[in-house]
């Protein structure tokens, strides 16, 4: 059994639902900003750090990150896995199915919460299935040096998914699976091991452009491109303040949706095919699943902490998730 198929079989043995592996060992690393940009071959050990480093620059440049500052820091560093791990050769990148057979409840006076956040904060069990695939491969390769990010380390982890082969980036900016659909929490462990690469996913969206239309308030600008500044998502979890610093012309769109958004998966075909996990600790429990916003609204700071202390909803913090609580109870009431 060669090293690559080990890995590949400790990983589904550890409950990851997906795993492929991109060479990232041969890229030649993205200009600084402002210098003369480089054209490389179109070929998979070549060119995508600086494929990457061009998206990621223009879409900083259009201001679509918003307040997310740290997405301007380093940005060769976000596009080149070689200078987050110096000798870095090959990239495994990992899944996590997090879709359950639930349905949130739309009866006026709920609010609406992302999927993802519907169970306890998969961070810290993202991690520990890292770190145990990561013990497994120093084991079988004890010169190897590793290093492993979920969703928090400067790896621009869809993009480098696509080239691993577990789905494509979907024109709503997320990935897709042709197996999973849009419901794969993901991670990546970045290896100086030389491993057998995986062939990187098709395009299959098409001239569909149902997310397009989907989202409410107009955040894909274009096809594959997000301005974060208009997203559901963005307004609702990453933005810091009341209400006024949110666009009020985008309040109507935001509905009754008080952290995050899934208007964009919820229309795709891919995520209609998709099996439910029924692993634990993606359930929703009744605050996430039938959030009454009436009750939200009584919320003290106390409670908000213990009732969501294992929740992802807790990023939004307190004054984060009643000013969205505030808005969606306007968008309830009937005109005047």
């Amino acid at each position: 059994m060669s090293i690559t198929t080990a890995i590949k079989q400790e990983a589904r043995t550890l409950g990851f639902d997906a795993i492929g592996i991109t060479r990232v060992s041969n890229a030649h690393p993205p200009p600084a900003a402002g210098d003369q940009q480089i054209s490389h071959p179109l070929n998979s050990e070549t060119a995508a750090p600086q494929h990457l480093f061009d998206r990621l620059t223009e879409w900083l440049r259009r201001g679509y990150h918003g307040t997310m500052a740290w997405m301007e820091r380093n940005p060769n560093k976000r596009a080149d896995p070689c200078q987050v791990l110096p000798g870095c050769r090959s990239l495994i990148s990992l899944g996590i199915n997090y879709l359950t057979d639930h349905r949130a409840n739309e009866q006026p006076g709920y609010g609406r919460i992302a999927r993802y956040a519907w169970g306890k904060d998969y961070h810290k069990l993202f991690n520990s299935k890292l770190t145990q695939l990561e013990q497994a491969i120093h084991r079988m390769a004890p010169d190897a040096r590793t290093r492993s990010y979920s969703d928090t380390g400067p790896i621009m982890e869809k993009a480098w998914a696509e080239q691993a082969g577990l789905g494509w980036i979907g024109k709503h900016s997320n990935l897709v699976s042709a197996e999973y659909g849009s419901w794969l929490l993901l991670g990546e462990i970045l290896t100086t091991l030389d491993l057998e690469t995986d062939e990187p996913a098709a395009d299959l969206c098409g001239s569909c452009t149902l997310c397009i239309q989907a989202c409410p308030t107009a955040a894909i600008t274009e096809p594959y491109v997000v301005d974060a500044t208009r997203c559901i998502s963005y307004l609702t979890i990453e933005l810091r303040g009341d209400e006024t610093v949110i666009p009020h012309e985008l309040h109507p769109g935001m509905g009754n949706k008080i952290f995050g958004c899934d208007d964009c998966l919820d229309v795709c075909p891919f995520n209609l095919r998709a099996e439910p996990t029924q692993d634990g600790i993606f359930q929703p429990t009744s605050w996430s699943l039938a959030p009454d916003l009436h009750e939200l609204a009584k919320l003290d700071e106390s409670t908000f902490t213990t009732v969501f202390q294992h929740s992802p909803i807790r990023r939004a913090k307190h004054q984060g998730l009643l000013r969205n609580v505030a808005i969606a109870q306007r968008n309830l009431k009937p005109p005047i």
